[in-house]
């Protein structure tokens, strides 16, 4: 059963010292930022944390499962909707957030899932895309809940402990957290008998399936889980910015998402993380110079894709090679 040497990557817990250290940075980030009196860029950072969770989702069906789905922000967007929508409605209560989301984005994507995964190439393509549009074209209809305007919302998800999400401090940990939290379920999944089976239908379904796989259900259940971590990422996502748009459900965020992982390196463990950071901050930089920062990033992209072939995660274990 073979393996790409894109998948076959170490372990980055194997490395205690490196993941002690990224572990201190993040967690003493706001303390910096507030010591050097950029405190407004701790909200900039829960943002790149959030996405962060969106790209490794994706990546999960992009990069390990090769499912190139042009429709995963309409799972972002779901998460978003329930959460934003059961705020409006007087339900505050987190943990009941929590499992609405999981339960709404995971059911879609049960669904969407079951008929899309039927098709390969660009009919799976196209299928993740009408859903995607389908969905988008209902949030903009549904007038009671901001219709093309969106929804605001006053409150805040309730999460216990004396805990506030309208602080950007508290809602930065918490996110973090999250991300955590998907990056160890992730380093776990690969090496595992379900990660390899998952790799091995990526590389060759014929050959899997003929060795006893259950392709369909195998990569249905990928499809489904990262549906679900997705809506979470839309879920904190409303809860930073206390609104929500249709926007956030249309394809052209799945296209970013994708940017993300293809910029931070496909099939890799921090490949959504290091994506979501390198495309926002190149954005927050270049617009500050051009509106047309679009335009830049697509040629950091074109030079990413034309001699990193493994994004960014490649070119860090690439430099951390002992010589």
């Amino acid at each position: 059963m073979a393996v790409s040497h894109a998948t076959s990557l170490s372990n980055p817990w194997r490395r205690p010292a490196a993941v002690a250290a990224m572990a201190a940075i993040a967690l003493a980030l706001p303390w910096l930022m507030q010591l050097l009196g950029v405190s407004f860029y701790v909200s900039f950072a829960g943002r790149v944390l959030v996405y962060a969770i969106a790209a490794t989702s994706l990546n999960l069906v992009l990069g390990y499962g090769g499912m190139v789905s042009f429709g995963h922000a309409a799972f972002v967007g779901l998460g978003a909707y329930v959460t934003g929508v059961m705020i409006s409605e007087g339900t505050l209560n987190g943990g009941a957030h929590l499992l609405a989301t999981l339960l709404i984005t995971g059911a879609a994507a049960a669904l969407i899932g079951a008929i899309s995964l039927r098709t390969r190439g660009v009919y799976f393509i196209m299928i993740t895309l009408a859903f995607a549009q389908m969905l988008f074209y209902l949030a903009n209809s549904i007038k009671g809940y901001g219709g093309d305007e969106g929804l605001n919302i006053r409150a805040r998800s309730a999460i216990g402990l004396g805990l506030e999400l309208k602080d950007p401090t508290t809602f930065y940990y918490v996110a973090l957290g999250v991300l955590l939290v998907c990056l160890w379920a992730l380093a776990r999944f690969v090496p595992s008998r379900l990660g390899r089976a998952v790799l091995a239908i990526r590389d060759d379904e014929q050959r899997a399936e003929a060795l006893g796989f259950a392709t369909f259900r195998v990569r249905w259940l990928v499809f489904v889980v990262a549906g679900m971590v997705a809506g979470i990422a839309g879920a904190l996502s409303v809860n930073q910015q206390g609104y929500v748009s249709p926007n956030v459900l249309h394809w052209t965020q799945s296209g970013t998402l994708m940017v993300m992982v293809i910029l931070g390196g496909v099939a890799t463990l921090w490949g959504g993380v290091l994506g979501a950071a390198a495309l926002l901050l190149l954005q927050e930089v270049l617009s500050a110079y051009t509106p047309h920062w679009e335009f830049w990033t697509g040629w950091v992209l074109l030079a990413v894709v034309l001699f990193a072939r493994q994004g960014l995660a490649g070119v860090l274990r690439s430099g951390l090679k002992p010589r």
